[in-house]
C-alpha cells in the first residue's frame, strides 16, 4: 500500500500563487508516474498535470504557462505550484502514484490517491 498526503491547499486572491505539496510513503518500489488532479463541485475530476520518473511533464491546457509540476525521485514527493490563480481554479485537488510496491517476495502494481486539498481563488 502507498499513503499520499498533500498540503498547502488554502484561499488565494485571483492573481496569487499557491504551493502544493505531496508526499508518498509505504512499501514503495518504484513510482511511475505522479500526477495532479482536480474536481471542482459539480463537475468531474480532471487531470491537471502528470510527471514522469524520466521527468517528463504535462498539462491540462487550462494550466499550461501557469502551473508547474516536479518531483524529486528519491523523496517520492511531487509539487504544484500554481501561478496566476483563476476562480476557475477552485477545486480539491488530489495527488495520485502509479506505483510499484514489495509484496512479499514479489511486487504490485497499483494506482493510488490522496485525500485532497481544497484551493479556493476568490477576492
Amino acid at each position: 500500500q502507498v499513503q499520499l498526503v498533500e498540503s498547502g491547499g488554502g484561499l488565494v486572491q485571483p492573481g496569487g500563487s499557491l504551493r502544493l505539496s505531496c508526499a508518498a510513503s509505504g512499501n514503495i518500489f518504484s513510482i511511475y508516474f505522479m500526477r495532479w488532479y482536480r474536481q471542482a463541485p459539480g463537475k468531474q475530476r480532471e487531470l491537471v498535470a502528470v510527471a514522469t520518473t524520466g521527468g517528463n511533464t504535462n498539462y491540462a491546457d487550462s494550466v499550461k504557462g501557469r502551473f508547474t509540476i516536479s518531483r524529486d525521485n528519491a523523496k517520492h514527493t511531487v509539487s504544484l505550484q500554481m501561478n496566476s490563480l483563476k476562480p476557475e481554479d477552485t477545486a480539491i485537488y488530489y495527488c495520485n502514484a502509479d506505483a510499484r510496491t514489495k509484496e512479499g517476495m514479489g511486487s504490485r502494481r497499483g494506482d493510488y490517491w490522496g485525500q485532497g486539498t481544497q484551493v479556493t481563488v476568490s477576492s
